[in-house]
């Protein structure tokens, strides 16, 4: 479905990849989340089918503990070289890095603030150069949630009683036009490619356009 998709968009899609976090949607589905070392496990052993799939002419076996496939192959082949790019999402350096280096072209972190993102990239570029590969050969992206208010006194409304310092330090964007412009040039300095901006308030339609207005012209990563 992802390659048809990107031959559809003519090359458009994102294939964002993770292990899995939310007990009560596996629940759901009927899927075991399994242990977190063992989701992992899972997790490398399917994506490394997904890469296969998607860059070989030719029919995969395999017999693995999650997997099994015998000459499977994906027809018809995705108009784009290698097929959709792989993103991989997750902060974890023991596990989602070596992921990220071995099948990505994308790291998507989750709420961060800036200097620990900071932190993470470098991290990143140490373990892409020991891998023999570019510390450009990956993109950085970072998904965290928007608390945004014309005015001081509309956002102290949707704050509903929270502190905004002790969100900013979760790495949480919370303020108004001035506030929020100030916390999206801080990442922008830390290298990061694009920001996606939860918002979660779907029926404040105002502030939205407000903030489409009034701040992200200002940004090429947003």
């Amino acid at each position: 479905m992802a390659a048809a998709v990107d031959d559809l968009s003519s090359g458009r899609l994102k294939l964002g990849l993770g292990a899995g976090w939310q007990e009560r949607e596996h629940l759901n589905y009927g899927f075991d989340l399994l242990s977190f070392k063992e989701r992992f496990l899972r997790f490398e052993e399917g994506v490394s089918i997904i890469s296969q799939l998607l860059r070989s002419n030719d029919p995969i076996t395999q017999n693995g503990k999650y997997f099994q496939l015998k000459d499977a192959i994906l027809l018809p082949r995705p108009n784009r070289r290698d097929g959709p790019e792989i993103l991989i999402g997750g902060n974890g350096e023991k596990y989602t890095f070596p992921l990220v280096v071995k099948f990505a072209k994308e790291w998507n972190a989750i709420f961060l603030t800036p200097e620990k993102f900071k932190e993470k990239t470098a991290l990143l570029d140490e373990l892409l150069i020991s891998n023999g590969k570019k510390p450009g050969e990956v993109r950085r992206s970072l998904m965290t949630n928007l608390t945004y208010g014309q005015n001081q006194e509309q956002l102290q409304k949707k704050l509903y009683g929270r502190d905004p310092k002790e969100m900013t330090q979760r790495g949480i964007i919370v303020g108004t036009s001035e506030q929020v412009k100030e916390r999206l040039y801080e990442y922008q300095q830390t290298g990061l490619d694009e920001i996606m901006l939860q918002w979660i308030d779907l029926e404040d339609m105002d502030n939205l356009i407000h903030f489409s207005a009034n701040v992200l012209p200002k940004f090429h990563l947003v």
